[in-house]
């Protein structure tokens, strides 16, 4: 720790002017996180060098939920206790420094946060494996509510500093539109493996003008002119997901996918030819790219614009050299989010890349006349059609390999939403179940339970091999251990109850069962439901209050998109709630309801290993996989939800008796959908009924937006859009309700409660992204560990 001291005296000296002694926490924090980065940087460039001779592969991705970085770098560096110990002044601890640090949150949800937890995975196991994305000025936003309602701020993540970052412009590229021309300066970040010497790198891309500022329209007194260039360039990386409810807002997001992509592939090119010259047939050899979704998969056209119009290949070798480096990650069942282009938008900015996509198109064409396809099947899947560009259907033809993240997500993938597909090319059809990092989400988000699984097992190295966890099942019986294990849950609950009253203005009580949902705003996701049956339950409590009840503590967190309009509605109607359960005096005692404010990373480390009960309770089916099951179901907590994504996979590994199932299965909706009618269920139930009339008969204010009526129609009427109830709420109300009361009755009995979430920990071994990283290393990359 010496040289730590030395470096952390140092740089306070040189850029406070301080001492350890009289440093502030935030620049305590930024000289422990720079006296990190210049220690790794011996091993960060040992890694480029022993892995440039290898086939790395690269993950283009528009979102990487990083989270904070520094106790994560102390754990993965196994120097945490030390820092600790020794090394910060007594005046501060290590949880404060922690707490200085802004979340990288340059991600919307599951996503950017599977980006992340896979480049933690690839640098423990020593793959050469690397992720390219965009270094955006201020995240997707913060979150703060006003009346209930939704508000939005800028998330400006780089506040205090980011150390964590090296700025490399001597390996800048341009981007060129038909309009501009833009610099893309990269932005490097150690991605530090656990218990090895690998560093990783994350290359995100900022956007800058090639000429900042012009001094003749300043020095004319045109100073918005003069300008003008640097702040339009800088638009590109402004914010994440810019809103794009005008063609503007489009181009801009075209722009942000165009702009990356074309930086990252470039970049990729420079460094092949820097070592192998212009023998392109072996890129693929040395290139795995994975296409996370579909944001990237412009990747394919302009992989082939640059080894055609500046490296002079000819079309049928650029295309199989683009094929068999690509590959494509499906995150969606959801129609609608199967991404869509105007060839109007890519005629006005990239016109070249629209060239070979229609080339593409044109080649896909004629190869399905030779397999005697009908022109209307062919219509229905070519990348053209109708005046737009289909990204997905890119994004197959133009690859090698194509996969779900949950096996249930790929089979519907095969048989329903992409079937023609399939059976046109069913080899390249493949399963990845996603995984969370067990470093992040269990190691550093819960200590006391790492340090209790590793007493039961007798070894730490469950951290690096999480099917180690099945040993737990040992433990399953032993009343000390089970009683152990629920103090470290009290504990947990404790300190979420401290920091909600901190934080939120509210107090909970931690000897209730916190029953947490907590995820992206989506109306699949049925947050909605959950709220019904809160209702329903606060009126049973009113009919019956000597009644018998399981206090409850309800938790949700979530951000709604700023131009979601239901969604914003169901997070005002769930405020609503929590404004009549939480101010009813007969009530309050048995039901909390709290919605936390700007739901993140760091928030999310102290609410998973809270948790008593993980609600999944999306529609089946539409639900890709989640991951945030995963991190519930690590933190030993069982889950209520239906049979959706990789809910199916959780209740093999840890049993349906210790989960609670409700809800009708995909097959079950896929059969009844063209004559379900939602308002024979809602008139024939006088419960369901009166937890929806609630949205307009007055109970609650939406302050004059019409949102609740809005979302009383979507259930029983429809839109334009969609049939009435199309996520088969009020369909499921009765089971979800059923299900509740399950989770009442097991919750009485403390040990086999205990149990239940035990055989959760000990069945989660699956769920580690370590697991999917080297499938996908083995299956689809063909890439190899490199020791550092």
């Amino acid at each position: 720790m010496e040289n730590y001291k030395e470096s952390i005296a140092l740089y306070l000296k040189m850029n406070y002017g301080k001492t350890p002694e009289t440093a502030s926490e935030a620049e305590l924090w930024y000289a422990l996180s720079s006296a990190i980065m210049t220690d790794i940087q011996d091993r960060w460039q040992a890694t480029r060098n022993v892995q440039s001779a290898q086939k790395q592969a690269f993950y283009l991705s528009a979102e990487f939920l990083m989270g904070r970085a520094l106790g994560n770098n102390l754990i993965n560096l196994g120097i945490e206790k030390e820092v600790s110990e020794s090394l910060l002044h007594e005046r501060y601890s290590l949880n404060k420094l922690e707490e200085i640090e802004e979340d990288a949150g340059l991600g919307n949800g599951g996503l950017g946060r599977l980006a992340a937890c896979f480049l933690d995975s690839g640098a423990t196991l020593d793959m050469p494996f690397h992720g390219y994305g965009i270094r955006y000025d201020y995240g997707l936003f913060k979150q703060y509510f006003e009346d209930g309602f939704q508000k939005e701020m800028a998330d400006d993540w780089q506040k205090n500093g980011d150390p964590w970052s090296i700025r490399r412009a001597d390996e800048a590229v341009k981007v060129q539109f038909e309009d501009e021309t833009i610099l893309a300066v990269p932005y490097d970040t150690p991605v530090i493996g656990y218990d090895t010497k690998t560093v990783n790198t994350l290359r995100l891309w900022r956007s800058e003008a090639l000429e900042p500022f012009d001094f003749q329209l300043f020095n004319d007194q045109k100073y918005d002119e003069a300008v003008a260039k640097k702040n339009r360039a800088e638009d590109i990386c402004k914010v994440l997901y810019p809103n794009d409810s005008t063609d503007e807002g489009k181009k801009l997001r075209l722009k942000q996918q165009y702009f990356f992509v074309s930086a990252s592939i470039q970049d990729l090119v420079k460094k092949f030819k820097s070592v192998h010259g212009n023998d392109f047939k072996i890129f693929p050899a040395y290139h795995a790219v994975q296409l996370n979704d579909t944001h990237p998969v412009v990747a394919i056209p302009e992989l082939m614009r640059i080894l055609i119009d500046q490296e002079g290949l000819e079309f049928d070798d650029a295309w199989a050299i683009a094929k068999e480096t690509f590959a494509y990650t499906n995150h969606t069942i959801l129609a609608e989010a199967l991404e869509k282009w105007q060839v109007a938008f890519y005629e006005a900015l990239i016109p070249r890349v629209l060239e070979i996509i229609r080339q593409i198109d044109a080649q896909f064409e004629k190869e399905l006349k030779a397999l005697a396809y009908a022109p209307e099947k062919i219509e229905k899947m070519r990348m053209i059609s109708g005046g737009m560009i289909h990204m997905a259907y890119m994004a197959i033809y133009g690859t090698h390999a194509v996969n779900g993240v949950a096996a249930l997500h790929t089979e519907i993938l095969k048989d329903q939403e992409l079937h023609d597909w399939y059976v046109l090319y069913p080899e390249r059809f493949q399963n990845k179940t996603n995984g969370i990092t067990q470093r992040r989400w269990i190691r550093l988000a819960n200590p006391e339970l790492s340090d209790l699984i590793t007493e039961c097992l007798g070894t730490d190295t469950w951290i690096k091999d999480l099917d180690q966890l099945k040993g737990l099942r040992t433990f399953a019986d032993d009343e000390q251990v089970l009683r152990r294990f629920m103090e470290i849950k009290r504990l947990k609950k404790q300190q979420l109850a401290a920091y909600i009253k901190e934080t939120e203005g509210v107090e909970i009580d931690p000897n209730s069962l916190f029953d947490i949902q907590i995820k992206r705003l989506h109306e699949y996701k049925r947050q909605l439901l959950n709220a019904f049956q809160i209702l329903n339950r606060y009126y049973e409590i009113k009919e019956n209050p000597s009644a018998d009840i399981q206090p409850r503590t309800y938790i949700f967190g979530a951000k709604a998109a700023p131009g979601y309009f239901r969604a914003k509605a169901i997070i005002k109607f769930i405020n609503e709630i929590a404004k009549l359960v939480n101010n009813d005096p007969e009530v309050s005692q048995k039901l909390k309801v709290v919605f936390v404010s700007n739901y993140r990373v760091s928030y999310a480390e102290k609410l998973f290993p809270a948790a008593d009960l993980s609600e999944q309770i999306s529609t089946a089916g539409k639900e890709a996989s989640g991951t945030g099951n995963m991190k519930f179901m690590l933190n030993g907590t069982p889950t209520i939800g239906t049979l959706d994504g990789a809910n199916v996979e959780i209740v093999e590994e840890a049993g349906a008796e210790n989960n609670f199932i409700f809800g009708a299965k995909v097959e079950e909706l896929e059969a009844i959908k063209d004559t379900y009618h939602p308002r024979e269920v809602y008139k024939a139930n006088p419960k369901l009924k009166r937890v929806v009339d609630a949205l307009i008969d007055g109970t609650f204010d939406d302050g004059g937006t019409g949102m609740f009526e809005e979302l009383f129609d979507a259930l029983l009427v429809g839109a334009s859009w969609h049939a009435a109830d199309n996520y088969f709420l009020l369909y499921d109300f009765d089971s979800y309700v059923e299900a509740q009361k399950r989770v009442d009755a097991a919750y009485k009995n403390d040990l086999e409660w205990a149990k239940k979430a035990w055989l959760n920990i000990a069945g989660s071994g699956k769920f580690s992204s370590d697991r999917t990283i080297e499938e996908y290393a083995k299956d689809i990359w063909q890439i190899e560990p490199v020791e550092v």
